[in-house]
């Protein structure tokens, strides 16, 4: 009998499949949070336990330690192709958390560094660990998303077929899974969201069930742990007693807290989060 997660799972890796079908340069966008480590799981499901494409870290030079230990532990045990992202010249200039605001902060250390990466190593594809449950603006993304040459995605319209250019076959995807929207003409590179249709206790639960490695911050540490990880600076714990994933999970069954309560809430205000997302920011 398939489960829920089963069905999840297979979602994910038809999405999966069929983003290696539709295109050449496939880069995976990891954080080292939980949910870019489920892609990263789900890939190696799809792939017979390879992962056949570069993963990509933004290294913004403020992650918690504990995030750069786990990463490079990660990459030798997984035999990951890692590429770092870095926006050198912005740390140089002193774009830090603490002496700009988070929106600048945000789109130079990771969307720069992005953008600089692309343009480099021209990537036709990203995959990324986003959930539309995650905040309002991501909501409204879609399976297949194209962005254009200047990096933007039009977020007040799901679809354009006027003046970028791009097909509009993204509305189609949620009536039928052997649809998708794949090919965007002028689209500079399409980003790839395989586990859009997951929740954070889902999440959890297939941590859970799959044993997949998480960075230590998520458990609780006298009575506090990190339910969202980032930046060091743009996060802090809630209050929690979950010390194991299977205590995070019936957490999560009670609680009514916000998941991204503990990022910088200057960040998340719809507003700003509309305005980074339509500037790249993922």
């Amino acid at each position: 009998m398939v489960d829920y997660l089963d069905e999840l799972e297979g979602k994910s890796i038809f999405a999966l499949r069929e983003a290696r079908r539709s295109y050449k340069k496939i880069g995976v966008l990891c954080s080292m949070g939980k949910d870019s480590l489920t892609v990263l799981w789900l890939i190696r499901k799809a792939f017979f336990g390879e992962v056949p494409f570069k993963v990509i870290h933004i290294d913004t030079g403020f992650k918690f330690p504990e995030i750069y230990e786990f990463r490079d532990r990660l990459v030798k045990e997984w035999g990951l192709d890692l590429v770092v992202a870095r926006n050198d010249e912005a740390l140089k200039k002193g774009i830090s958390p603490d002496k700009v605001a988070k929106f600048l902060c945000c789109s130079e250390l990771k969307t720069n560094a992005l953008k600089q990466l692309l343009k480099k190593e021209k990537f036709d594809a990203l995959i990324l660990g986003i959930r539309r449950d995650e905040h309002g603006i991501r909501s409204k993304e879609r399976y297949f998303s194209p962005r254009d040459k200047d990096f933007k995605w039009n977020v007040s319209k799901e679809s354009n077929a006027g003046d970028s250019g791009f097909e509009a076959l993204q509305d189609s995807e949620m009536s039928g899974w052997s649809i998708f929207g794949t090919e965007f003409k002028d689209a500079d590179h399409v980003r790839i969201h395989p586990i859009l249709h997951w929740g954070e206790k889902e999440i959890w639960e297939y941590v859970l069930r799959e044993k997949i490695p998480v960075v230590g911050l998520y458990f609780s540490k006298g009575g506090k742990r990190y339910r969202s990880i980032g930046c060091a600076p743009c996060c802090k714990p809630v209050d929690s007693n979950a010390s194991t994933v299977e205590e995070i999970v019936k957490e999560l069954g009670e609680t009514s807290v916000r998941e991204r309560s503990g990022r910088s809430q200057d960040k998340e205000n719809e507003f700003t989060m509309q305005k980074l997302r339509s500037l790249g920011y993922m």
